[in-house]
């Protein structure tokens, strides 16, 4: 095997200088960004600063952004007088059904409502919903959500993004003005209310008052005394054997008396902490793995503040992906390393992948992607918030901070669901008066983390907004990288539900890769179907191989010719894993190295876990 070329191994490496409030653009050296000089102008920085006070104030939401969309969108529909006729038809038609439905003067012998709540919604299932008064507030909110459905749908000439972006704006509206969020118009909250005798109104205005005060004072809720990280999350048992200032590496203690030669790196997102892999027992995937009999090591990556604000891409590339094969390599030498990628994770573990085949660098026996994307033209609906207007914006509230935390992060994710996780529980909460019951997965959402301001600003430019991976411009040390050049097998996640990395997008993975590929589409979202595992009810997974000398499948027509199997997918991923290692199992290795200056640091979860 060969060694890469210019990762750095120290026990603690420096992080690179570079340009203060200049975001990164990850671009070959020949190229300036843009196709042009960037110019300096001399009141930049007020600019800059007023963007950011206003981003403070929006939560990171361009209003020029919603503006053009709304100005394209309105400026087409104006100019089509046949749409509007067939709006002003649609209107009539609700209006009659909705007359009929409410009189009972329909030909439908069982009166049945006209209009039915979206699969998923889950607003209008209580009962008292079905009975007037509270079916017609229900049945009219439907309707208007039909009518502005039909509205929103594409005008020949509009641009897509701004069709889309109308369409999303108007259904947060919509939600808003949902009967359900209302005390008087919502039956369940009337019933809990006389049950009650209104405690349940007084304990809601006690939630409400907390997070107001959380909110204005920017504290976090007292952490559940039910879950522990170290106690029963992240408790899987091991030591950290390398550190540096971006990332710990975790080795997990063996389980079993023989294990596989070839060792497994799991590269978690950091856009949240790595336990997400490691909750409770019953559900760790890393315990799983060790369990089979698998040498399994873990990045936790470092909380960064304004103080890391000039990060990058590449040194999360350097410092956490090539610094962890180092160390692995030098406590298990001469031996292959199968590496798993989860979410942003996975896409920086596929750059480093390139650039390892670019360089000659063949230590990775596999490579598995958990619901990460390589390629970003279909992005699903975080593509709303993203185009030169509104990361202009977020660059300068990033600019201003140093960092985007994650309450701002997750507001974006929640807004994708803003009927279940803003509306529905914001309802429980404050009307209904219920506390919110914590699982291990919500006390690991709720574990917060920041994103430093020049990596976010390349991984949005460089990636979703130019989507310069899969296009062949995006350079490594100032030469191109290309995903076809990685000759190991990939094993390829995508779940069924993602709002975050829809499967049809991590699925283009087979466009851009030549090697043999195993891809799983599995039920659930982006964390609940990575967490599926053995004995966990109502799973289902679709399974695939692709050789290299395949012809290329579209996604809809591969999941048509795969049929579901029930199970965990975790059982496949490591009979896959098992028939890509070598046969002959071995004695465990020792923790760390400590004649290469590794000695073990800490127990795990180590220390950068804790940070906040």
């Amino acid at each position: 095997m060969t060694a890469p070329k210019s990762s750095e191994t120290a026990q603690t490496p420096t992080i690179r200088a570079s340009t203060p409030n200049v975001p990164a653009i990850i671009e070959p050296a020949s190229a300036p960004p843009n196709g042009h000089r960037p110019h300096h102008h001399s009141y930049e920085t007020l600019d800059r600063a007023s963007r950011a006070l206003t981003a403070r104030l929006t939560n990171g939401v361009s209003p020029n952004a919603a503006g053009a969309a709304f100005s394209d969108f309105l400026l087409h529909l104006s100019r089509a007088p046949g749409r509007q006729i067939e709006l002003a038809e649609r209107a009539q038609q609700n209006l009659i059904k909705l007359f009929l439905h409410a009189t009972g003067l329909t030909s439908n012998v069982e009166n049945s409502p006209p209009f039915e709540p979206k699969p998923g919604d889950r607003r209008f299932d209580h009962e008292g919903w079905q009975k007037p008064p509270f079916s017609l507030f229900k049945q009219y909110f439907l309707a208007s959500q039909d009518w502005w459905d039909t509205a929103t749908e594409e005008v020949r000439g509009t641009r897509r993004r701004s069709t889309d972006r109308v369409g999303f704006i108007t259904r947060q509206m919509l939600d808003v003005m949902s009967p359900s969020n209302s005390p008087f118009l919502n039956p369940e909250i009337l019933a809990k209310t006389m049950e009650t005798g209104g405690m349940n109104l007084y304990e809601g205005s006690r939630h409400f008052a907390d997070d107001i005060m959380r909110q204005f004072t920017h504290t976090r809720a007292e952490p559940s005394t039910e879950y522990e990280v170290g106690r029963n999350l992240a408790c899987t048992p091991g030591h950290v054997v390398y550190r540096n200032e971006l990332c710990e590496l975790i080795q997990y203690s063996p389980q079993t008396d023989k294990v596989q030669a070839e060792p497994i790196l799991i590269v978690p997102a950091w856009i949240m902490k790595y336990y997400i892999l490691d909750l409770s027992p019953e559900n760790s995937l890393i315990r799983y793995l060790v369990s089979q009999g698998f040498t399994v090591f873990t990045i936790s990556w470092h909380n960064p503040s304004a103080d890391e604000r000039d990060l990058s891409l590449d040194d999360y590339r350097r410092l956490g992906v090539m610094a962890a094969l180092d160390a692995i390599s030098k406590i298990i030498p001469g031996t292959k390393i199968h590496a798993c990628g989860y979410c942003l994770g996975g896409t920086i573990l596929s750059i480093a992948a390139a650039t390892m085949a670019r360089d000659n660098d063949d230590r990775l026996a596999s490579v598995t992607l958990l619901a990460a994307q390589t390629d970003f033209t279909e992005a699903g609906e975080l593509m709303l918030f993203l185009d030169e207007s509104q990361l202009a914006f977020l660059e300068d509230m990033m600019w201003d901070q140093g960092y985007l935390d994650q309450e701002q992060m997750a507001g974006a994710f929640r807004a994708l669901r803003a009927e279940d996780l803003i509306w529905t529980r914001a309802v429980r909460r404050y009307l209904l008066g219920q506390d919110e019951e914590q699982f291990d997965i919500s006390v690991w959402n709720s574990d917060s983390t920041r994103m430093p301001y020049r990596m976010h600003s390349e991984y949005l430019r460089g990636l979703f907004l130019e989507n310069r991976l899969t296009s062949g411009r995006f350079a490594v040390e100032g030469r191109v990288i290309a995903l076809k050049d990685i000759n190991a097998p990939f094993f390829i996640i995508g779940t069924e539900m993602d709002h975050i990395a829809p499967w049809r997008s991590v699925y283009k993975t087979t466009l851009f890769t030549d090697s043999e590929l195993t891809f799983v589409l599995t039920k659930g979202g982006h964390n609940g179907g990575i967490l599926s595992e053995p004995g966990h009810r109502g799973r289902h997974y679709r399974i695939g191989h692709r050789t290299p000398e395949k012809l290329y499948l579209d996604p809809d027509t591969w999941a048509e010719r795969h049929p579901p199997k029930e199970g965990s997918w975790w059982v496949e991923w490591v009979n896959w894993l098992r028939e890509k290692s070598s046969p002959e199992m071995v004695a465990p290795p020792a923790m760390g190295a400590p004649d290469e200056g590794l000695s073990p640091l800490v127990a795990a979860p180590g220390t950068y876990i804790f940070q906040t």
